[in-house]
């Protein structure tokens, strides 16, 4: 049976979340493994995170944290080895499971045309951190309803058959954020990647040194600080 995450040849991997920042927390470790062994990985991020505020921001208005954000989303991209980041740019913190944003992750999809396709568990209400945001749900419903039943069938949207864009049925989906995983990633050796790209993010750390210290805390269980193993989790799912 093939380990889960290596393929033989070289993969277009699409990553579709809701803000700057979601890749890098929630499986940046894994997409920097995957960039160093050779895949294409493109993002689209569908809000700019407009409203990511917090003590030390709070002076940001909301236009200019989200051009500041995608600067800083694209800075920890590079660090991580992804090729292209898109930003759909929908308000931060109203998305919802609409036809019209299911159209229009159904219109990526099938222009990027991704093997593999990563975005977050729908369903996973409560984090470490308390309550998950809405955004993340939501986009992990759009994203799911895009991928099934519409993505691989002419019959929905066929305006975008007009466009150019033909049916597409990624062959893995990778669900990251979940309380259901079905796949655990060894990841230690691109933690120290993943913590340098989510210090991109400028405006959304006000101690880059307490961050460092809680992204390195989470080792797992059995592992200690000084001698430490990391671990990503995901439920995959396969079509082919």
């Amino acid at each position: 049976m093939d380990t889960p995450g290596t393929w033989d040849t070289p993969q277009t991997i699409l990553v579709i979340l809701a803000h700057p920042d979601d890749p890098e927390f929630f499986c940046g470790a894994t997409l920097a493994q995957w960039a160093q062994a050779g895949h294409a990985i493109h993002y689209h991020l569908l809000t700019c995170g407009d409203k990511g505020r917090n003590d030390h921001n709070r002076h940001i208005p909301g236009d200019e944290l989200c051009s500041l954000r995608h600067l800083e989303q694209r800075a920890a991209a590079d660090i991580l080895g992804v090729q292209t980041v898109e930003f759909g740019d929908q308000e931060d913190g109203y998305l919802v499971p609409s036809l019209e944003l299911r159209r229009t992750v159904v219109s990526v999809i099938r222009r990027f045309r991704p093997t593999i396709l990563v975005t977050c568990d729908p369903q996973h209400l409560f984090a470490a951190y308390g309550l998950n945001h809405p955004d993340h749900r939501a986009a992990g419903q759009i994203v799911l309803d895009a991928v099934f039943p519409a993505a691989n069938n002419e019959l929905y949207f066929p305006e975008l058959l007009e466009a150019g864009l033909q049916p597409h049925m990624p062959r893995e989906i990778w669900v990251a954020l979940t309380g259901q995983p079905n796949v655990t990633l060894d990841v230690t050796a691109t933690w120290e990647t993943k913590i340098r790209a989510l210090k991109e993010h400028h405006s959304q750390i006000g101690d880059p040194a307490k961050l460092e210290e809680r992204i390195r805390s989470r080792h797992t269980e059995d592992t200690s600080l000084e001698n430490p193993r990391y671990e990503e989790k995901f439920r995959v799912i396969r079509y082919g």
